[in-house]
């Protein structure tokens, strides 16, 4: 069996994950795996991922799973171009440097207007609204400091070129925009990255890996998407209120 990839088209990393693997025409099987179906709670999922979360790697016996460890495994392997993710060891530096800091700064905040907007009242839930202006402040911080430190003197998060940093960090972005908060709206030298990032990986590629995303409220709104299952509530219920 070749390199097979468990991705929801609804997460970040997982887009990031899939752009990269496309971008850099990496043969791999997608598998499916939708949490509005239930599938991360499935007996068959969880022998793949005890952790029960998405992306997931599986290359033959080896199992892989956390968006970073990913990329970085399949350019190493794949021997995609040194830009993804340098060999020289200060701009690598800057790559890991990037992915630290949105780790802490970016990951557990811009996906929360999924949560707020659709998958909490999928299920019921509702986020108060002080959580919801609290967000949007913490957002805008982030953006902020996105610009005035890491895009500052150079094109790219890391380098003169596109690297995992830009790649990671797009996707993130691209969640509240496709929800109504258009982040790169008044932020020029933002919207400019954003540009440059999708001309590079490829605009059509990018619309495709977007869509599911971009349609998501359109669903919401007809009523057309579909409810969580019982079993996924739990989770997601747990989710919700992690949000700070």
């Amino acid at each position: 069996m070749g390199l097979e990839l468990y991705l929801d088209m609804l997460s970040q990393p997982c887009r990031a994950v899939y752009i990269f693997a496309q971008r850099n025409r990496i043969p791999f099987e997608l598998r499916s795996v939708e949490l509005l179906k239930g599938h991360l709670r499935s007996p068959e999922f969880s022998q793949i991922n005890s952790l029960q979360k998405v992306p997931v790697l599986k290359d033959g016996d080896f199992i892989l799973t956390e968006s970073t460890a990913i990329l970085i495994y399949l350019s190493l392997k794949y021997q995609t171009e040194a830009h993804w993710y340098p060999p020289d060891l200060q701009t690598r530096s800057r790559v890991h440097e990037y992915l630290g800091w949105h780790a802490d700064s970016i990951r557990g905040i811009f996906g929360v207007p999924l949560w707020t907007q659709v998958l909490a009242p999928l299920i019921g839930a509702e986020v108060p609204e002080e959580k919801v202006r609290r967000n949007r402040a913490f957002m805008d911080h982030a953006l902020q400091q996105l610009e005035d430190t890491f895009l500052k003197g150079r094109p790219f998060l890391a380098s003169n070129q596109v690297s995992l940093a830009d790649l990671m960090a797009l996707e993130e972005l691209i969640q509240p925009t496709a929800m109504g908060y258009d982040v790169f709206a008044g932020r020029p030298r933002l919207a400019m990255w954003r540009e440059q990032v999708e001309a590079f990986l490829g605009v059509e590629l990018c619309k495709e890996a977007h869509g599911t995303i971009f349609s998501i409220k359109e669903q919401m709104a007809k009523k057309t998407i579909m409810v969580p299952p019982p079993e996924a509530h739990h989770s997601m219920l747990l989710r919700i209120s992690r949000i700070p």
